[in-house]
């Protein structure tokens, strides 16, 4: 007798963002249903998000400008936890961001993988400015707007260390950019100077203008620094920075081809904008050139050329973003041994092949070599997804042919206990790890499919739910040094 599986299920999401400046949660319900029809293979989506509960905007906890107080996050975290009535076991999905600033401190990674392991049952550890700049557009409505429009949007998320740029046309990812803008590079303790970036160190070097932590603050100075920072966005967004402009980018140029029809802002400097956060303590301390910027950017002529979407989040867009833009959820017919769930941070490595089973094949044994090569090169026994994209039709034969040279291939991995991952862009998944489990029954395998991802990824895997699906958070984990 089959056994019932529910048609329809809610889960709890948490998002928390550990930013330069500030440090928020969000937690919201999803539901998830069948929706295909009763004759048809079951096709589990999210059909609704629900925001249950924010935080107030707290100022991250340093303990020196080199590290964060992670035990001061954590309480934080846990008491936000109460106020909203969660236990951490109850959220079955969401993201730890790391951003701006905050990701190069010495404590980072650490922390993240710290606190995401802590806040719930399957909560992800994630960081990296491109990542910034998706989860930001899609947390400010600027994703969904290029969805709605057809236009091709920029999302400028401004925060305290980092302006990080996210390209849509019709819900499509054009590119990205992160550049070193942001309200607290400069910071004062009434009229002193108390902290200056080092890319800002460098522009004022670049200008021979001498300015120095203690020296007073010269309000033409900084003046003139902010205007630059929204000229040099605008020289961004056309893809045309300077050398001169060198300083404020932070890893790739803009990559995006298309011209830029709108643009939007979010992230606290944009708060300073449009004051979305009635009477929050953050936004009324204005020790830092946050507000100086968002005037630049309102003045400024360059920007003036694009029309200005208003945001549906200004400060929080990053952690809205987190909490329910990050969760794909994986097609119903899959195979999973569930004890070895959650798995996380797998890199994932893409074997195309080309519509041709034979050709595929081939390639087989010689892409997992190198897949050991690239993320085990110690023989540690670190795990990675085989992602297998342009198969073929299949039919019996072919799957067993398949699934014995995945066997065959995977012999050189140092760990043979570790259970073998495989995701699937075509429907497979069912058959084919079954297929494996009859020809080793001791292999563990993950098989899964309707999940679009890239070669260089990382993958995380949650607990099988009850609607016989497992949520899945793609993301890239780069801490900038």
């Amino acid at each position: 007798m089959k056994r019932y599986e529910p048609q329809h299920e809610e889960i709890l999401s948490a998002g928390i963002d550990i930013g330069t400046s500030t440090t928020k949660l969000v937690i919201s319900k999803f539901s998830l249903m069948n929706v295909a029809g009763g004759m048809h293979m079951p096709r589990i989506e999210i059909i609704n998000k629900e925001v249950l509960y924010r935080s107030p905007i707290y100022r991250t906890p340093l303990l020196y400008s080199t590290s964060i107080n992670s035990s001061e996050v954590e309480s934080l975290v846990q008491r936000e936890y109460l106020k909203a009535g969660i236990k951490p076991k109850t959220i079955k999905t969401g993201a730890v961001i790391i951003t701006g600033e905050t990701a190069t401190k010495q404590n980072a990674q650490e922390m993240v993988h710290h606190l995401s392991n802590h806040a719930g049952d399957f909560l992800v550890a994630t960081a990296g400015p491109d990542l910034e700049g998706i989860i930001a557009a899609k947390g400010s409505g600027a994703f969904e707007y290029s969805k709605k429009s057809g236009k091709v949007i920029a999302n400028i998320d401004i925060g305290g260390g980092t302006a990080n740029v996210a390209v849509y046309k019709s819900g499509k990812l054009l590119g990205t950019c992160t550049l070193h803008i942001g309200g607290r590079l400069i910071e004062f303790a009434g009229s002193k100077i108390t902290s200056i970036s080092p890319p800002v160190r460098e522009l004022f070097q670049q200008w021979r203008v001498q300015v120095k932590e203690g020296n007073q603050r010269k309000d033409s100075i900084i003046k003139g620094l902010t205007e630059y920072m929204s000229a040099v966005i605008a020289r961004m967004l056309n893809r045309q920075l300077l050398k001169t402009d060198k300083p404020l980018l932070l890893g790739h140029a803009p990559n995006w081809r298309e011209n830029i029809d709108e643009i939007m802002f979010s992230g606290g400097v944009s708060e300073c904008l449009y004051r979305y956060e009635n009477g929050s303590p953050v936004t009324a301390q204005y020790d830092d050139i946050g507000e100086i910027l968002a005037a630049s950017l309102r003045e400024s002529k360059e920007l003036s050329q694009w029309t200005w979407v208003k945001p549906d989040e200004t400060v929080r867009a990053t952690v809205l973003g987190a909490g329910t833009q990050t969760t794909e959820i994986s097609g119903a017919t899959i195979q999973v041994d569930s004890s070895q769930l959650p798995l996380r941070n797998l890199p994932v490595y893409q074997v195309p092949f080309g519509h041709d089973l034979q050709e595929g094949l081939k390639k087989l044994p010689a892409a997992v070599q190198h897949a050991v090569d690239v993320y085990d090169s110690q023989r540690e026994g670190q795990n990675f997804a085989l992602f297998l994209t342009e198969i073929p039709y299949l039919g019996f034969r072919d799957i067993q042919q398949l699934a014995a040279a995945i066997l065959e291939s995977v012999k050189v991995k140092p760990n043979g206990e570790q259970p073998l991952v495989i995701v699937l862009e075509s429907d497979h998944a069912k058959v084919l790890g079954q297929t494996i489990k009859v020809q080793n029954p001791k292999q563990n395998i993950i098989c899964i499919d309707q999940i679009r991802v890239e070669n260089g990824d990382y993958i995380d895997i949650g607990h099988l739910l009850q609607t016989s699906v497992v949520p899945v958070v793609i993301k890239t984990l780069t801490f900038h040094h």
